[in-house]
């Protein structure tokens, strides 16, 4: 997406409404781009269909909401990770490579834990 560019002096004060749009800019170029950004969302999307179907309580519910919005934001940064990376070292590296697979693995770690308290919600609420 070409955007003009900012005074970089000016970026950080920039108006709520002005550093949301940048923030949903960055959500939909995920959504575009990131086939894992995209399951990922549509495993947040079958929780949050859980926590409607399950009604497991407050508790249990923020950990799934809180679970599955940590996944998320990993997907995020890992995207930005490999976007950046990309831009400033177009070839091969190797511990460019490392980096976008340790970001990997923060996401499978996050994804795992997200599985296991979707897990034990369930087995808490069907007992």
């Amino acid at each position: 997406m070409n955007r003009p560019q900012p005074d970089l002096r000016a970026a950080k004060n920039r108006k709520f409404a002005e550093r949301l749009g940048f923030a949903l800019a960055g959500i939909r170029t995920l959504a575009q781009r990131e086939r894992s950004f995209r399951a990922q969302l549509a495993l947040a999307a079958g929780a949050v269909g859980a926590l409607f179907l399950l009604r497991p309580g407050p508790v249990w519910a923020a950990l799934v909401l809180l679970s599955a919005g940590l996944v998320l934001a990993l997907e995020a940064v890992n995207g930005a990770l490999e976007y950046m990376a990309d831009r400033l070292h177009p070839e091969w590296a190797d511990e460019i490579g490392h980096a976008k697979d340790a970001a990997a693995g923060a996401v499978l770690i996050a994804s795992f834990a997200a599985a296991a308290v979707g897990g034990l919600m369930v087995a808490s609420v069907l007992g």
